[in-house]
């Protein structure tokens, strides 16, 4: 069994990045400029925005944060998107989810540009995407596929069973991993909350993709010896044994899974680390489409 490690990759992907950063610098180029945008004080979205400006600081990226009380209304955010679109020194920037529920996600996703809109989110983004065209890659998916390609895992004529639907995480990797190309020509079950014998679905996957963010769903009954298990669930489960009052587990049962699977991403350490990475490669690609395009 070998550990799909998303911390070491994303090491190497944001080495990778600091080096053309350099490269850049000393070109006397403009440097990428991540923007984002966190409405209110939601613990893990505070975390994970806070990772991605280390990381921006980290590579030789500008990073700005616009952090806004809760209580913004949906006009205001609305009004800062504008700008940020606007914004020649801003190459991409990513609202982050969840927002208050006074606000409407899909109005403000639809009011991001397509160009800077580094998470993949906008409906153009997605539609390039689905059509194999040059786009940016919602971030997540796009970490599980350089994950299975730097690791090398067959996915030619496997069968992959991907567990949620959501447009983030679950249609998007269904696509991509049956387009061609490497990491990809799969034989592709999308399956979600309204399946029936999930069981007999994951029993017969080569690959299976859990998004379903409920903890410990992937049982090892459910999968087959060899098999491959990209784990993206990631949930707080609280335990007042711990330090912090609760522990980070994800979809699969990491303990008894591991035992018959191939390959298998741990939680944390897996695909999370690889979803900033590849926010910072699509911010890299922006910049470098808006310098072809000035």
């Amino acid at each position: 069994m070998t550990i799909l490690d998303g911390k070491k990759i994303s090491n190497q992907i944001k080495d990778e990045i600091a080096t053309e950063v350099a490269s850049m610098k000393e070109r006397g180029e403009k440097v990428p400029h991540l923007a984002a945008v966190l409405v209110g004080t939601d613990g893990a979205s505070l975390t994970y925005v806070g990772s991605k400006v280390r990381s921006c600081k980290r590579i030789g990226f500008e990073s700005t944060l616009h952090h806004l009380p809760a209580e913004t209304t949906e006009e205001e955010l609305l009004k800062l998107v504008h700008e940020l679109n606007e914004d020649p020194n801003i190459d991409g920037y990513i609202v982050q989810l969840p927002l208050p529920k006074h606000i409407d996600e899909q109005e403000v996703l639809m009011a991001v540009h397509p160009d800077k809109d580094v998470d993949g989110f906008h409906p153009t983004n997605f539609g390039k995407m689905a059509l194999d065209m040059e786009t940016f890659i919602s971030a997540t998916p796009f970490g599980i596929m350089e994950l299975l390609r730097r690791y090398e895992v067959v996915t030619e004529g496997k069968h992959a069973v991907v567990i949620g639907r959501s447009h983030i995480v679950g249609r998007p990797i269904s696509i991509l991993m049956s387009q061609k190309g490497k990491a990809a020509n799969a034989t592709v079950t999308l399956a979600h909350s309204r399946t029936k014998n999930i069981k007999e679905l994951t029993l017969q996957a080569d690959i299976i993709v859990s998004a379903l963010g409920v903890p410990h769903f992937l049982k090892a009954d459910m999968v087959k010896p060899g098999a491959v298990i990209i784990d993206v669930g990631i949930t707080r489960v609280e335990d007042p044994s711990k330090e912090k009052g609760y522990y980070i587990t994800g979809d699969v049962d990491f303990e008894e899974v591991s035992k018959k699977a191939s390959y298998i991403t741990p939680v944390p350490g897996g695909v999370g680390p690889m979803t900033i990475a590849m926010l910072l490669k699509n911010t890299l690609l922006a910049r470098e489409r808006h310098r072809k395009n000035t």
